[in-house]
C-alpha cells in the first residue's frame, strides 16, 4: 500500500494546477455572474492541452490513463471553480463514459472521440418529476419502432441542459416493473421532439446549465440504445464513477477553501497579530485539514481500487457521502474566519459555499449515500417503498 503519488502523477497534477490557476480564474469569475457555461472555445483548448477524457482508452480518443490522473486534474480545475471544472468532468467521469462501456461499437466512435477533442458535451438525464432519490419509478418511456426508438417523457434536473450536444437518457425500455424495465438512449441536440424548460436559477452551480427535457414522440436510431431494458446494474456502475467525480467536485471546493484561507489568516491582522496567531485559529485550521485529506484519501482508495474499471458502490458512496459533508463544513468555517471578507461576492468562497451546498443535492443525495453504504455493508438492497 503506497500512499504516494507516482512522478507522472504529480507531473500531470502540477501541470493541471499551474494551468488553472493561471488561465482561469478570471474566466470562472465571468462565469459566476452571467451564469454562462465555459465557452466551445475553451473547451476545445482543454482538449488541447490533453484535460478531456484523461482516463478514456487511446483508441477512443483519450489519454488512456486511469481514474485517479483524472481524478487529480478534476480537483485542481475545481479548486477555481465548479463550472471551469465541469468539462472536465463530464469527459472522464460522465455519461459519455457509459457510452464507452457499454453502448454499441459505432455509436462509441461516433460520440467519445469528439467529446475527447472538445467537439461535443455529453449530459446525463435521469431524474423526473416523480423520480429522484426513486429512480426506478421513472415513467419516461423508449419504444421500438422498426428501426427506431421513440421517446416520450419529462426529465427535471439535467445538468447541461439545452446546452449539452447529447443526452444520456436513463427510461423505460419494457413494461417490465421497477430497475428491470430501465435502459438508456443517447439523444442529440437537435433531434426533433426533443424540446428544453426554461434553464435553473440556482443557489450555486453558476455556469453549469440546467433545465428540463421535454420529449414528444422523439425518434433516435436503434443504435443510439446504450443499454436495453435490464441494464439499470450497468448504469448504476458507471454511476459509481461519477459519484467519484461528485466527490472530487465537493473536495475541491473544500481545498481551495482550505488553501485560501491558510494564506488568509497570515496575512490578516486583528489586535496587532496574524490571526494565525490565535490559537482557536490554529485548531480550526488542523480540524479543516483533517477532513479534506480524509475525504482526499476515501477519494482515491475508491479510485485506486478500480484504477482502470469501475469503483464499488460501497466505496464510490463512501467517498462521495463524506466529501460532500465535509465541504459544507470546511466552506463554512473558511467563510467564518475570513470574516466580511469571505461573505462578500468579490472573493470565491462565498461561491464555493454554494456549490459546495449543490455537490450534495446532485447525483444522490447525501443521504441516499448512506442507504447505499448500509446496503453494501448487510449485502442486500432495502426497499424503501415498504
Amino acid at each position: 500500500m503506497d500512499f504516494q503519488l507516482t512522478q507522472d502523477q504529480l507531473a500531470l497534477q502540477q501541470a493541471a494546477r499551474r494551468y488553472a490557476r493561471e488561465r482561469l480564474p478570471e474566466i470562472a469569475r465571468h462565469l459566476e455572474e452571467t451564469g454562462e457555461p465555459p465557452s466551445h472555445e475553451l473547451v476545445r483548448e482543454y482538449a488541447g492541452m490533453g484535460f478531456l477524457g484523461i482516463n478514456v482508452p487511446e483508441r477512443y480518443g483519450g489519454l488512456g490513463l486511469g481514474n485517479l490522473e483524472a481524478l487529480l486534474v478534476i480537483e485542481e480545475f475545481g479548486k477555481v471553480s465548479s463550472a471551469v471544472a465541469f468539462p472536465v468532468f463530464e469527459s472522464c467521469v460522465g455519461p459519455v463514459r457509459a457510452i464507452e462501456r457499454f453502448a454499441g461499437e459505432a455509436l462509441r466512435q461516433r460520440i467519445v472521440p469528439a467529446v475527447c477533442r472538445g467537439e461535443t458535451v455529453v449530459a446525463v438525464s435521469m431524474s423526473e418529476p416523480a423520480a429522484g432519490s426513486a429512480l426506478t419509478d421513472l415513467t419516461t418511456r423508449a419504444v421500438e419502432d422498426g428501426d427506431s426508438i421513440v421517446i416520450d417523457g419529462t426529465k427535471r434536473w439535467c445538468s447541461g441542459g439545452g446546452h449539452a450536444g447529447g443526452y444520456v437518457v436513463y427510461c423505460r425500455m419494457s413494461d417490465d416493473p421497477g430497475a428491470r424495465g430501465i435502459g438508456a438512449v443517447y439523444v442529440e441536440a437537435g433531434t426533433p421532439g426533443l424540446s428544453f424548460g426554461r434553464p435553473e436559477t440556482l443557489m450555486g452551480f453558476r455556469g453549469i446549465p440546467s433545465s428540463d427535457l421535454y420529449f414528444d414522440r422523439c425518434r433516435v436510431p436503434r443504435e443510439n440504445v446504450v443499454v436495453p431494458a435490464g441494464g439499470f446494474k450497468k448504469l448504476m456502475e458507471a454511476f459509481d464513477l461519477e459519484r467519484c467525480g461528485n466527490a472530487t467536485m465537493a473536495l475541491a471546493q473544500a481545498s481551495g477553501a482550505l488553501e485560501d484561507v491558510v494564506a488568509y489568516v497570515q496575512g490578516r491582522e486583528q489586535f496587532g497579530r496574524p490571526l494565525v496567531e490565535f490559537q482557536a485559529v490554529q485548531i480550526k485550521l488542523a480540524e479543516m485539514q483533517m477532513r479534506v485529506d480524509a475525504a482526499r484519501l476515501l477519494i482515491h482508495r475508491a479510485a485506486s481500487n478500480a484504477q482502470h474499471g469501475l469503483p464499488s458502490i460501497l466505496e464510490s458512496s463512501m467517498a462521495k457521502c463524506y466529501a460532500n459533508e465535509i465541504a459544507r463544513e470546511v466552506c463554512g468555517h473558511a467563510v467564518q474566519l475570513m470574516g466580511g471578507y469571505g461573505y462578500s461576492r468579490e472573493y470565491p468562497m462565498e461561491r464555493r459555499l454554494r456549490d459546495a451546498w449543490g455537490w450534495g443535492i446532485a447525483g444522490g443525495a447525501v443521504d441516499i449515500q448512506k442507504v447505499n453504504i448500509a446496503a453494501a455493508m448487510v449485502g442486500r438492497r432495502f426497499d424503501q417503498r415498504r
